[in-house]
């Protein structure tokens, strides 16, 4: 091998060792790796609801999806960029704008596990939801209360409502409520519930329903947030899923004023985009 072939067999050579070293330097940040805290993560997606929850354990569920695949945009911005699969997914009621996303959300990612209530409607979007289900294959629950979801790393999903079969209820209040503790620390989720049935579960559980965070009934509506249900859930934060200047008028004002009055910090989709906090089972973080 002469003078020329031995340089050209060294760049080569240091070529890809260049090649291999950028790659084991890229690849984790490519690859989808475990949080090191609970991650609560209120995605913007308009008028309606969608909270991805990330586990230390890597687990993952996305609780509705909006009314449309902006969801998977909101999705995009939290995810590592191979990340393509969902533990859970949960669909509250059968509204449009919290069910009309999952279709897309279904047909992109690889999904386990779907709870679904038994409360039904007649519309084009449930009707996709639905076949999307059917498509994916997934595993289908009924949510019922008492049911506990292990997220791993001591994070537990529970379910507080429905108790009995919903499939007669009007679909606001079939909403599934869930109650996520990590540690010390809890969020109460409660998808479109009515001031009766957050009634209810304050009569049903009481203190239990104490949480660091609320994401607020119904996108700020007036039929959710009763005084009687803010003053047994005690929330440091609250999250209203909203969009801008949406045809509802969402927030409402008795909803904002109610918060502002018992001292909680309150956020909005419409107004900072996606909410995100982070819990290490001691204190709950907004960022």
């Amino acid at each position: 091998m002469d003078a020329e072939e031995r340089v050209w067999a060294r760049v080569v050579v240091v070529s890809l060792l260049l090649v291999v070293a950028g790659t084991i330097w890229l690849l984790p940040r490519l690859l989808p790796t475990p949080p090191q805290y609970l991650e609560v993560h209120v995605l913007d997606v308009g008028q309606g609801d969608a909270i991805l929850l990330e586990s230390p354990s890597g687990q993952q569920m996305l609780i509705d999806g909006g009314r449309n695949n902006q969801v998977l945009r909101s999705l995009a911005a939290e995810l590592a960029f191979f990340d393509r699969t969902l533990d859970f997914v949960v669909a509250t009621h059968p509204d449009a704008d919290h069910i009309g996303g999952l279709v897309d959300v279904l047909q992109r990612y690889t999904v386990e596990t779907v709870l679904v209530t038994d409360n039904q409607s007649d519309t084009t979007a449930h009707a996709a939801f639905t076949a999307a289900i059917a498509a994916e294959n997934a595993e289908r629950l009924v949510p019922r209360r008492g049911q506990t979801i292990d997220l791993g790393a001591g994070v537990l999903v529970t379910v507080l409502w429905p108790e009995t079969n919903a499939a007669r209820l009007e679909s606001n209040a079939a909403s599934v409520v869930l109650h996520v503790h990590y540690g010390e620390t809890a969020f109460l989720l409660t998808g479109d519930s009515p001031k009766r049935i957050e009634e209810y579960l304050v009569l049903t559980y009481g203190e239990y329903l104490a949480s660091d965070v609320l994401k607020v009934g119904h996108h700020g509506s007036r039929t959710s947030t009763a005084e009687l249900f803010l003053a047994e859930v005690r929330p440091q934060y609250a999250v209203i899923s909203a969009g801008a200047d949406n045809r509802y008028g969402h927030p409402h004002v008795e909803v904002t004023d109610a918060l502002f009055n018992a001292g909680v910090t309150t956020f909005t989709t419409a107004e900072q985009g996606t909410v995100s906090f982070i819990s290490d089972g001691m204190t709950v973080t907004p960022y």
